[in-house]
């Protein structure tokens, strides 16, 4: 694997750095380079698009901080990058081989990969935002902040995968990766335990409360049935609110929240609110919140073990990836020939012309080819009966 990430060049740093004067076409088609191109261009975009969030979304500083400028360098990148991993997930560039998989089993294998998911998301939230801001008529823009905003946080958390190729960091991931199947899994069955609770400090607080999806959504009650025993897992306690005591800020008044539901209802007293609370704590405090430290310790000591198998397949995956990989948004200028002259690809029109010109040697090359694929398929053969006969 290191005479492939270094594409034949010295094993180490500073001497391959050194390459790039004395080899600079190896040096530059090495998957390392490559790979750290890309995210070295990953990370500009990175800060572009946090400029871009944090200053140009209104109107009044688009055209001032050259947001305009900043927006379409993330397009760029964006397009370039997603390009990318479509040829990744379908094998587009790829050459039809014996172990070849359709493009519906590849996606999905694809999809499996939790990066890949990642990727993913991204993309859709970017393209959610694009379409947002140039359907949003307004001047303050706050919908097409949140997305963009939400956007970023989410190629931010993608940056995290530049890590997974080093020895000590790659295996760290892993384990965050798995622990966030285990937190799914224990979200699964908290979902339900904080339904129940929530619904029994709302009936009795907030007794026949009638305007339960009425008014803008962000005013449902349902977000305050599960704001109390959601916050208590943190050890959020809110007596206050749990007793009834706390009176400021709210109404009595039936007429006055059942009109303007962004006006708070006070509680009401029931003691029997503050002993399910009582018993709630006790559960997911000692009980829920363990139990899923127990699962992250299991999963740590799992993946522990397992972990230099797990960082050799990840930088395997990584090889592979960039072998053929342009980083973005360069590769936009080198699509037309990967689609249409790549000459690894049957059928490629630089194929058919070198066919014609040099019809000796492609003849000879095409005679080495077999040769070779003849001497893997006896080895395979002789290596498949030399095992039969151990057993």
């Amino acid at each position: 694997m290191n005479r492939q990430w270094y594409n034949n060049l010295a094993p180490d740093l500073k001497p391959f750095i050194k390459s790039a004067i004395r080899k600079p076409r190896m040096f530059l088609s090495a998957p390392l380079t490559k790979y750290m191109f890309n995210y070295v261009m990953f990370f500009i975009m990175l800060g572009i698009y946090s400029s871009f969030v944090l200053t140009s979304i209104s109107t009044k500083y688009y055209e001032k901080n050259i947001g305009k400028l900043f927006e379409f360098i993330v397009y760029a990148w964006g397009a370039g990058d997603f390009s990318e991993k479509l040829i990744s997930c379908f094998g587009c560039l790829e050459e039809r081989g014996r172990s070849h998989r359709s493009k519906w089993s590849r996606a999905k294998r694809y999809l499996y990969d939790f990066w890949n998911v990642v990727d993913l998301l991204s993309y859709f939230l970017l393209i959610a935002a694009v379409l947002v801001y140039y359907l949003e008529i307004t001047d303050t823009y706050i919908v097409s902040r949140r997305m963009f905003g939400l956007s970023l946080l989410v190629m931010y958390l993608r940056f995290l995968e530049v890590f997974l190729v080093f020895r000590k960091l790659g295996p760290t991931l892993l384990m965050i990766k798995e622990m966030l199947k285990d937190l799914l899994g224990f979200l699964s069955i908290a979902v339900f335990v904080v339904l129940g609770v929530g619904i029994y400090y709302h009936a009795n607080l907030w007794p026949d409360h009638q305007t339960i999806w009425s008014g803008d959504w962000t005013n449902w009650r349902i977000w305050t049935i599960i704001y109390y025993p959601y916050w208590q897992l943190y050890a959020e306690l809110n007596l206050d609110q749990l007793d009834g005591s706390d009176q400021s800020d709210c109404t009595n008044v039936t007429s006055v929240w059942e009109s303007d539901t962004s006006i708070n209802r006070c509680p009401q007293e029931d003691w029997t609110v503050q002993a399910v609370a009582a018993i709630y704590l006790l559960f997911s405090n000692l009980l829920l919140v363990n139990l899923v430290i127990a699962m992250f310790s299991y999963t740590f000591e799992r993946v522990q073990n397992d972990s230099e198998k797990l960082w050799r397949f990840e930088r395997y995956t990584v090889i592979n990836d960039y072998k053929w990989r342009i980083p973005s948004p360069f590769n936009l200028f080198f699509m037309p020939y990967r689609c249409f002259c790549l000459p690894e690809r049957k059928g490629c029109c630089l194929q058919k012309c070198r066919e014609i010109c040099c019809k000796d040697a492609v003849k000879k090359e095409k005679k080495i080819k077999a040769d070779n694929e003849a001497y893997q398929r006896n080895f395979q053969r002789i290596t498949a009966l030399k095992i039969h006969n151990k057993i």
